[in-house]
């Protein structure tokens, strides 16, 4: 799993994290020193996309106190162009609220899509759609004001699902389908022990599991976890142990690599 970040210096960070046993961290490095001015909150994932001349443009979602911005920057032939470097308004509006932000681009199959979740303090999730003519709110969902951090797991043409943590120490997955009025579904993994984590990362894993990134912030520390496919109760979950060294950045992301099936449910 290559694990990004936003130091507190506004430099764009990854890491690779692998599920050796014990788990290892290797590659550690900035990719794009200064990218901010102001402190990042919250990123949503960063994705890599060749544009017509073959260079990667790497784009992510952030929230900047209560704005959210498109970050955008472009590697030519392996190196940081830093006239490139962007930050764009991204949708008007107060994002103060919002807790938690991922983006899911689902290109696997004949009709692409991408979709923004964000997760506000009073528990209400929200799902805006981006098409050729904008991006607009196509869903909202209460009662969601226990989860401290969710993660996307499965991706399709017809649905995305989540795994999440919450205060009280439980770990759900919210299955939620593409159509409206949004309608999640939520179905119990564990029922305790899973409240330490602000920050879950993912990336499949084997056939149809997950590879689960768990960041602590109170003790900077991290723990990974092999998550079979999930089945509610009955999922089987293998701790690999903790990853090595300190987890103190002030938001985390994943960078998401060309190929990207998420099949975890």
């Amino acid at each position: 799993m290559d694990l990004g970040s936003v130091t507190a210096g506004g430099d764009h960070r990854s890491q690779r994290i692998t599920a050796t046993s014990p788990p290892t961290r290797t590659n550690d490095r900035v990719v794009a020193p200064g990218l901010f001015d102001a402190p990042v909150r919250l990123s949503g994932s960063a994705f890599a996309v060749p544009d017509s001349g073959g260079d990667d443009v790497v784009e992510s979602q952030v929230i900047i106190g209560a704005a959210l911005f498109r970050s955008v920057y472009t590697f030519i032939e392996g190196r940081l162009d830093t006239a490139s470097i962007r930050l764009l308004p991204d949708n008007l509006g107060d994002y103060s609220d919002i807790v938690a932000l991922e983006e899911v681009r689902y290109r696997e199959g004949t009709v692409p899509r991408t979709t923004t979740y964000g997760l506000r303090s009073d528990g209400l999730l929200l799902r805006w759609t981006t098409s050729s003519a904008g991006r607009d709110i196509t869903g909202v969902a209460p009662g969601f004001a226990s989860v401290k951090a969710m993660v996307p797991i499965s991706k399709t043409r017809t649905y995305d699902t989540f795994l999440a943590n919450t205060r009280g120490g439980a770990l759900y997955t919210i299955h939620i389908p593409t159509t409206s009025p949004m309608k999640p579904v939520v179905k119990p993994v564990r029922t305790r022990t899973w409240q330490g984590f602000e920050f879950l990362l993912a990336r499949k894993c084997g056939q149809q599991g997950t590879l689960l990134l768990g960041i602590d912030k109170d003790t900077q520390s991290a723990h990974l976890y092999a998550v079979g496919h999930a089945n509610g109760t009955a999922t089987v979950i293998q701790g690999l142990g903790k990853v090595p060294g300190t987890f103190s950045d002030p938001a985390y992301f994943r960078w998401v690599p060309p190929i990207d099936p998420l099949v975890g449910e």
